[in-house]
């Protein structure tokens, strides 16, 4: 069985984006950038590896990405209808009636039932879940692995890290990587 997950970008005051759906505020630097192309490559958007001349780079963690609809719109916005076509990509959402592209595949049910289902194919890679916070609320309850890319910025106000009720649910803490620029990196595991 694989994992799902959860590999998000947030402020310090726990936000994923502002309250427009703001990601601009978040501040890098070479060295972090570096870090998460050679890294995790295989969660940036398909142009952005060409243009960082990895496209032709073998996944190394994710081979399947899940997201919802305001993760999708913003490569929609730019007429790019399948964002990360180095992965088999699934968008949870019900305001989509049909895919816009075949190689991306809208579910309009339970997003628990696809990532059960996600989980239990043999594969030596992760599913990616990528956000947005009412998904991640969503299926919380099968999110096995967080890393947390906490950027040094409070926000203030926006899209929390999850969007659910109150439901608490144990993590550990197994690794932290620290970079000069104020980001860091923290990993969980679900605890058990």
């Amino acid at each position: 069985m694989r994992d799902l997950v959860y590999y998000i970008a947030v402020s310090i005051d726990g936000y994923i984006a502002g309250p427009q759906d703001e990601v601009d505020f978040y501040p890098s630097s070479d060295e972090y950038a570096a870090w998460m192309t050679g890294e995790y490559g295989d969660t940036l958007p398909t142009h952005v590896r060409r243009q960082a001349g990895i496209d032709d780079v073998p996944n190394r963690s994710f081979d399947t990405i899940v997201m919802g609809r305001r993760t999708y719109d913003p490569a929609l916005e730019i007429g790019i209808t399948s964002p990360y076509a180095h992965l088999r990509q699934y968008v949870v959402t019900t305001s989509l009636a049909e895919s816009p592209d075949p190689a991306v595949t809208v579910i309009g049910t339970d997003p628990l039932e696809l990532v059960r289902t996600l989980k239990a194919e043999d594969s030596p890679l992760d599913v990616y879940l990528a956000g947005g916070a009412h998904l991640a609320g969503q299926v919380l309850p099968e999110i096995d692995r967080l890393i947390v890319k906490q950027y040094p910025v409070v926000a203030g106000t926006g899209l929390p890290m999850f969007a659910t009720g109150f439901s608490p649910t144990a993590f550990d803490l197994t690794d932290v990587r620290t970079f000069e620029s104020g980001n860091a990196v923290l990993y969980y595991r679900r605890s058990r």
